[in-house]
């Protein structure tokens, strides 16, 4: 049997919002009830189906390089930015502040520079003004005379942002204004809101698989793919990502 190829995906986000949890949930489709915190990285390994169901299925291995979020190893954890291929970025659905920092992890992870962290950190500022409005979590970030619209243009890296502990936020959602900016709009990644105990929620067939496999597609197709095809093809192969295999039903919805 021939070698499988692997993916890196690297996940990310301020320490303690659950990415240990979330990626023992995507890798082994159960909670894990007491996760210590992460030193460093760990590695969790997936096998995954690309285009399950369709003749061009193929098995791939998922490796999810989980980071440790704390601030004090933060000059030392750029080591295992290399290589990667895929970005998850994990925020507390609870914790207002875990969802401005994603544009920190985002720039660290990219190397975009110290610059653009000083610009986030005089936006943290502004943005904690925002209080919630009728239980509704209101995430926003603020547009100031220093904010890039060109700063992630760029980047070629698929990107998913997965709020966790749904369970605990209430009405959880995320929400813009006109002062803000909604992170997941401004780099083209889709959003996932979960409770990472509740192994229902990426049942085959919900909405919230159908996004996380559109995502791997993506991060497969993009490292393998997307230079083996004329340009015309690959945009058509990422249109087509908007079909998913519903494993549930064994057939392409």
């Amino acid at each position: 049997m021939a070698a499988l190829e692997k993916v890196k995906i690297l996940v990310v986000g301020d320490s303690g919002v659950g990415k240990t949890s979330l990626v023992h949930h995507i890798c082994h489709n159960e909670s894990i009830s007491n996760p210590g915190w992460t030193i460093g990285c760990t590695v969790e390994v997936k096998l995954y189906d690309y285009k399950e169901g369709t003749p061009g299925m193929k098995s791939f291995f998922l490796e999810f390089w989980d980071v440790g979020g704390s601030a004090s190893h933060q000059n030392c954890r750029s080591i295992f930015y290399n290589g990667v291929n895929g970005l998850i970025l994990v925020h507390d659905l609870t914790n207002k502040k875990s969802f401005t920092n994603l544009r920190h992890w985002l720039t660290e992870v990219l190397g975009s520079g110290k610059d653009a962290g000083n610009v986030l950190n005089s936006k943290l500022s502004k943005s904690s003004s925002n209080t919630n409005k009728g239980g509704w979590l209101e995430f926003t970030i603020d547009i100031g005379d220093d904010f890039d619209r060109e700063q992630f243009a760029g980047n070629q890296i698929p990107v998913i942002i997965i709020g966790t502990k749904l369970d605990q936020a209430g009405t959880a959602r995320i929400l813009s204004s006109s002062r803000g900016l909604n992170l997941a709009e401004e780099i083209g990644a889709d959003m996932i809101n979960l409770n990472c105990t509740d192994t229902k929620q990426l049942k085959p067939g919900t909405l919230n698989d159908k996004k996380l496999c559109a995502f791997f597609d993506k991060v497969i197709e993009r490292r393998f793919y997307s230079r083996e095809l004329p340009q015309f093809q690959t945009q058509a192969v990422l249109a087509d990502s908007s079909k998913f295999y519903d494993r549930s039903k064994r057939k392409m919805v």
